[in-house]
């Protein structure tokens, strides 16, 4: 039992309010998952440089000097800012690739929680509240975003195996469920060069996701792939940089409400999670249906 919310915001004025939205829900979804939590935004970008999220046990040791080092390892300007145990690094954009394998040269106990033009991800293990507070997320702005509670039934209650997992560009999913299938899909990906840092099957979703749009469906069909090559029971939220979708097993025993203003789109577990977003009281609220695709872009 997880806990899963996503935002996304049609109204541009509601930007700088992201943040705070996001976060009151994901507390809400404390009692569905204690163990961490984490949550992905996707803010602006400037069109010439992306972003990496990176995670430290070790971040005044890690994190010191590393954009310098960064910096002149690329022949490039660099950006750091820390939070906590991760830090969001800005590289220009052609040199994101390049970057990504010269922290692990540089940084060899550093982990990347994602990348892309506008994404930024946090997670951690502890009660929502407090991962919340821990990375100040209240007060991030964003076009949309989307978060996780935990309750681990099937890997360690670790940094690493807490959502979203990302594993391509501006790309992450959130997972409310379990795979049946996902050591046979993990062999299969890295015979076809996906790379993993977990056990965890969420991971092996986003990169089934992530390896399907590399070879040239969109997110739409590779969603629908999903429903017939991935065994088990899931709810997924995948984000993308223009926007999120929402799919459910064709069983849907894991809960799931939607709800759409002219403002917003917002998913939750639990319409609790909904309860106390502007003008929720005139949203058309709805239960997805199984095996639906749902998809929202700027």
């Amino acid at each position: 039992m997880c806990g899963i919310v996503g935002l996304f915001l049609k109204d541009k004025s509601m930007e700088p309010q992201l943040g705070a939205l996001l976060s009151e829900m994901l507390v809400s979804m404390t009692d569905r998952g204690p163990d961490s939590a984490g949550i992905a935004i996707y803010g602006a970008g400037d069109g010439k440089h992306s972003k990496i999220t990176i995670q430290s046990a070790s971040p005044e040791r890690d994190f010191a000097g590393l954009d310098k080092d960064l910096g002149a390892k690329l022949g490039a300007d660099v950006s750091l800012v820390a939070k906590s145990t991760h830090a969001v690094i800005e590289v220009p954009t052609a040199k994101l690739d390049a970057a990504r394998e010269a922290l692990a040269e540089l940084r060899p106990d550093v982990r990347i929680m994602g990348s892309g033009d506008v994404i930024e991800i946090y997670k951690e293990v502890g009660l929502p509240a407090d991962v919340v507070e821990r990375f100040a997320l209240a007060k991030m702005t964003g076009t949309h975003g989307i978060g996780h509670t935990r309750m681990a039934t099937e890997s360690a209650v670790t940094t690493l195996g807490a959502h979203p997992f990302s594993t391509g560009p501006d790309e992450c999913l959130v997972h409310n469920g379990s795979l049946s299938n996902h050591n046979n899909l993990r062999r299969e990906l890295k015979r076809d060069g996906m790379k993993f840092e977990t056990e965890n099957d969420t991971e092996v979703a986003a990169a089934y996701l992530s390896n399907k749009m590399a070879h040239g469906m969109n997110l739409g069909q590779a969603l629908e792939a999903g429903l017939s090559d991935l065994d088990g029971f899931f709810t997924f939220v995948v984000g993308t940089k223009d926007g999120f979708g929402v799919v459910r097993d064709p069983i849907a025993c894991k809960p799931a409400v939607l709800a759409e203003t002219d403002r917003y789109v917002a998913f939750g577990s639990e319409y609790r999670a909904l309860a106390n977003l502007p003008g929720i009281e005139d949203a058309k609220i709805w239960e997805p249906e199984p095996s639906k695709v749902y998809f929202w872009e700027h």
